[in-house]
């Protein structure tokens, strides 16, 4: 299992995701050898981070986890634009309605969730993003696909 860390306003995050996540999809977590787990770590100085993260829990609750990783997707794919509007835009995007969706979001009912797994994180150790503990073992920063494969390795090994 990997746990991730992660901020949707970070450049390493999006890193991690255009450029490692491909390949950990296709070798490890499509062929059911790995679990990936995402978890929300807003740094307080992105200002769009913490309703980001929401949106992603908003979404899993009108349309499941499939819907979740659709917005976790088109969120990274955008990361300059994610705004509440931008937001509330992209839900309509991925076939989620917009109304319910921006009400729930506006709420702010998944606000303790997300601080949450933020506390989760920092009293795991994580100090920045994108952090990743994979079956326990930290690897912290946009690490190319290899740093993985090698802990993921010997995690199956063992």
């Amino acid at each position: 299992t990997i746990i991730e860390f992660s901020d949707y306003e970070c450049p390493f995050c999006a890193k991690f995701y255009f450029e490692t996540l491909p390949q950990l999809e296709k070798e490890y977590i499509s062929t059911g050898k790995v679990k990936l787990v995402y978890r929300d770590f807003p740094l307080g100085f992105h200002q769009n981070a913490q309703k980001a993260s929401e949106a992603t829990e908003v979404a899993r609750e009108l349309g499941g986890n499939e819907k979740f990783w659709e917005m976790h997707d088109k969120i990274f794919e955008n990361q300059d634009a994610i705004t509440v509007s931008d937001l509330v835009k992209y839900a309509g995007e991925i076939g989620i309605d917009k109304t319910k969706f921006k009400e729930i979001l506006d709420s702010g009912k998944y606000e303790d969730e997300v601080l949450q797994d933020l506390s989760d994180g920092q009293q795991a150790g994580v100090q920045g993003t994108p952090s990743f503990f994979i079956n326990g073992k930290m690897l912290v920063g946009a690490q190319p696909f290899e740093a993985f494969k090698q802990v993921i390795e010997e995690e199956l090994k063992g």
